[in-house]
C-alpha cells in the first residue's frame, strides 16, 4: 500500500486532520526561512499531537549544521533533507540521530534520477523543486530500483494515476492541501481517499 505524507504542517488542527485522515507521516519545515517554517516551540505542541497515533513524525532541513538537526531528533520518527547535503552528511546524521534519513532531489533530468540512485540516504524523494506545486516529467523516474517518495504537483486529481504508472513507495504533499496559504481540510480529505480508493 502506497503511503501517505502530509507535508508543511502549520497548525495543531492540520496535525489533528492529517491523523484522523491516517496519513502515514506527517511533515513539519524545521530549517527558518521558509513560508511553511515552525518554531521549536509551535512543532513541539504539534508533534505531541501525534502520541497515540501511528503517524510518524517527519522533519524536514535544509543545509543546517548536524547540530540544529540533532536537537530535534528525539522528537522525530524521520530526518528529510531538501538542500545540497553530501552522502558523507547524510551518514554522519543517520548514525547521530539513529534515524532514517529521506533525500530530496530536485528531478530534471536523467542525470538527477542516476544521483538520486546512489544516495546513501535511506529513502530518496523526488521532487520538480522545492514547493513548488509542480509536476515533473515522470518518464524520467522509469527504471529506477530503489525506494522513493514521489513529490511535486500531486493533487487529489492525479495522485491516483501517478500512483498507478510509477509504483513510489510514497507519495508527499503539501501545496496541493492548501488555501489561501493555509492547510485545507476538505483538500487533505479528498487527497487521502484518492490514494486509498485506488488501492481498493
Amino acid at each position: 500500500m502506497t503511503k501517505i505524507k502530509l507535508c508543511g504542517m502549520m497548525a495543531p488542527e492540520d496535525v489533528t486532520a492529517a491523523c484522523e485522515l491516517g496519513a502515514d507521516m506527517v511533515g513539519f519545515i524545521l530549517t527558518d526561512g521558509f513560508r511553511r517554517s515552525v518554531s521549536h516551540e509551535a512543532f513541539t505542541r504539534m508533534r505531541s499531537i501525534l502520541d497515540g497515533h501511528t503517524a510518524k513524525a517527519v522533519g524536514v532541513f535544509v543545509d543546517e549544521p548536524i547540530e540544529a538537526v540533532l536537537r530535534y531528533a528525539d522528537m522525530l520518527d524521520m530526518i528529510q533533507l531538501h538542500g545540497s547535503e553530501d552522502d558523507n552528511y547524510i551518514k554522519a546524521v543517520g548514525a547521530a540521530s539513529g534515524k532514517p534519513v529521506i533525500k530530496a532531489f530536485k528531478v530534471k533530468s536523467t542525470e538527477d534520477i542516476a544521483d538520486a540512485r546512489k544516495s546513501a540516504a535511506d529513502f530518496v524523494l523526488l521532487d520538480s523543486g522545492t514547493g513548488t506545486g509542480m509536476t515533473f516529467d515522470h518518464t524520467l523516474i522509469e527504471g529506477i530500483d530503489r525506494t522513493f517518495f514521489l513529490a511535486g504537483g500531486l493533487t487529489a486529481d492525479n495522485v491516483a494515476g501517478a500512483i498507478e504508472k510509477i509504483r513510489p513507495y510514497a507519495v508527499d504533499v503539501s501545496s496541493s492541501l492548501e488555501t489561501g496559504g493555509h492547510k485545507d481540510r476538505s483538500k487533505m480529505t479528498e487527497f487521502v481517499r484518492a490514494v486509498r480508493g485506488k488501492e481498493r
